[in-house]
């Protein structure tokens, strides 16, 4: 089993999308995936067509010690595609949990008992550096870090990369990065072009070949409860997730030596 978390504090990059996709694209592949909302705002769950504000048992739930994970997860529309879902209440998540022993590594124990279930567990992060985020870190087993190719692409990195140390330090020797995904791709204005420029002259090798374009499809996917595997897969968004999760594969069977 690889546990992906997918990061970036800085909104409007693209993770909820990243998370949602790429999930459903693993899915599609024969990989059983469980996509964990570790987002307050539960767009992971709208995103897959489950009302938040309805939910009895969340990931918050679990966290707090009031269920364990397999009471709140739910089959998705996508097949082979589970979600343990989020809403709100998460938000109270770092004051219920400051006084916990081990806080940093509650969510990697309830993951644990499920290495036999699934391939691909996905974490959508919260847009924060918060102690779910470094819950998420702790249990990861990599971080794919979506960064859009806007002029202000590269505000807030530092502090991320500060983040995934510490806990690779302190937490998690294992961790790493996945590598780096450029999103929002518009390839008629020049800005962007400069800012992919940029991002792979920087991050060299970490970055990913695939970028997640601009697409019309892909922005409206969500407003329907629908991954964009379901909604539009012959899109321009499709297809870049598509090939997003063929590179990710790839990537698992090299670093556990497959090819």
């Amino acid at each position: 089993m690889s546990i992906i978390a997918i990061a970036n504090q800085k909104g409007g990059c693209g993770k909820t999308t990243t998370a949602i996709n790429l999930s459903a694209y693993l899915a599609s592949r024969g990989m059983k995936t469980l996509l964990v909302d570790l987002d307050p705002q539960g767009h992971a769950t709208l995103g897959l067509g489950v009302r938040p504000d309805r939910l009895e048992k969340t990931i918050y739930d679990v966290l707090t010690a009031r269920t364990n994970l397999s009471g709140v997860i739910l089959q998705t529309p996508v097949s082979g595609l589970d979600l343990a879902p989020s809403n709100i209440l998460l938000s109270g998540a770092d004051i219920d949990l400051v006084n916990v022993i081990g806080r940093e590594n509650v969510l990697r124990d309830y993951l644990l008992p499920l290495t036999a279930s699934y391939e691909y567990i996905i974490i959508d992060c919260s847009p924060s550096l918060s102690i779910l985020t470094v819950n998420a870190l702790t249990a990861a087993d990599s971080v794919l870090i979506p960064i859009q190719t806007h002029y202000y692409a590269m505000e807030g990195m530092k502090q991320l990369f500060s983040t995934i140390d510490l806990v690779k330090k302190r937490l998690n020797q294992h961790l790493s990065i996945l590598g780096i995904l450029p999103t929002l791709y518009d390839s008629r204005t020049n800005i962007a072009k400069e800012v992919l420029e940029g991002i792979r002259s920087f991050f060299k090798e970490k970055v990913f070949q695939t970028v997640i374009h601009v697409n019309t499809r892909l922005t409206e996917a969500p407003s329907a409860g629908e991954a964009i595997i379901t909604y539009d897969p012959k899109s321009t968004g499709a297809r870049d997730y598509s090939q997003l999760a063929e590179e990710v594969l790839l990537l698992e069977q090299k670093k556990v030596g497959i090819i």
